[in-house]
């Protein structure tokens, strides 16, 4: 079949990497415009857009496909003009309108980061290891306008781990949803058996994931230690877990467990161990172990580098 292909981060580019060892033709991938990262702000492309000139597809970068305006009609009508079977999307980061959906043989098909109708939304990922689910897993949709609420067509399942980050979660995830489009893409009956067979989302099960933003990654040791735990996992690597040092530097928390210590009559925020295993801090129930700290302007340090810097102390309060 003729495949379009869009997405943007890795995430995306492990399925776009599986898709190319099809029989398929990827006639054309779509990511975002080139963004300014690193030290020096240089224009970075995508890694999508990196493994698409790697393997010579052609490569477009629309910033939108609005029929309001030249430049959005343009785009939908470039699109139109490659005669696609279907279109993949998987973490694109572009708002497809109706006439996008509608454009391929066989619509559009999403790959998304959870078992649907639960966390639809920007951050999926984040907010099952947030929540405590103990499941998660990948979804293959027939996209709608609605936000992630096409009719599901395939599902993968994973076991979210005690040990789990955000991190981790999204390389299992890219592995399943890669293995996931593949199967559904088999063959064009293949395709046609799965949207024969799809299945309506249950809109009374919905739960949407919201966009993560920095502020909610500072720790708040009123929580219970169960939360916060959670919450370092859920935030790394973005936007990564903080203790505010001052008004203007923060301390980095990439990662961390539940400790086994006691707090007895320890305040919230309190330091009652340093040791091998990490930093030991009260909560609100239970005590944290911080196991990957990073202080401003350094690198990210394990448990033994951090007694060796002697910056934290016993019976300390964390803001």
């Amino acid at each position: 079949m003729k495949v379009i292909f869009a997405g943007t981060p890795e995430f995306a580019s492990t399925a776009l990497a599986a898709l190319l060892k099809t029989e398929h033709e990827i006639v054309a991938v779509y990511t975002q415009p080139d963004r300014k990262a690193g030290r020096g702000q240089k224009l970075t492309p995508s890694p999508v857009k990196q493994l698409a000139l790697e393997q010579d597809l052609p490569v477009y970068q629309p910033l939108h496909f609005k029929a309001s305006t030249e430049e959005g009609l343009a785009a939908q009508q470039q699109l139109a003009e490659l005669e696609a079977d279907v279109m993949v999307v998987a973490a694109y980061g572009l708002i497809l309108p109706q006439a996008v959906l509608d454009t391929p043989k066989y619509g559009c098909l999403n790959i998304h980061g959870s078992l649907l109708p639960r966390w639809r939304g920007a951050a999926p990922i984040q907010r099952a290891i947030a929540a405590g689910d103990q499941q998660t897993g990948v979804t293959i949709m027939q996209m709608a306008a609605g936000l992630d609420t096409g009719d599901m067509l395939y599902k993968t399942f994973y076991d979210i781990q005690a040990t789990d980050t955000s991190a981790r979660l999204y390389e299992q995830l890219a592995v399943q949803g890669a293995e996931a489009i593949c199967k559904v893409l088999e063959s064009e009956q293949s395709l046609q058996s799965y949207l024969h067979t799809r299945q309506q989302q249950d809109e009374s099960l919905t739960v949407y994931a919201q966009k993560l933003n920095k502020m909610e990654a500072r720790i708040d040791w009123t929580q219970d230690a169960i939360q916060i735990d959670r919450n370092i996992r859920a935030f790394n690597p973005w936007p990564v877990a903080f203790i505010a040092l001052d008004e203007s530097h923060n301390l980095r928390v990439w990662n961390s467990n539940i400790s086994s210590l006691d707090a007895d009559h320890a305040q919230a925020g309190e330091i009652i161990a340093i040791d091998k295993h990490g930093v030991h801090v009260a909560c609100a129930a239970g005590v944290v172990c911080l196991n990957a700290m990073q202080w401003p302007g350094g690198k990210a340090l394990n448990p033994v580098q951090i007694l060796q810097t002697q910056k934290l102390s016993v019976g300390q309060i964390l803001p």
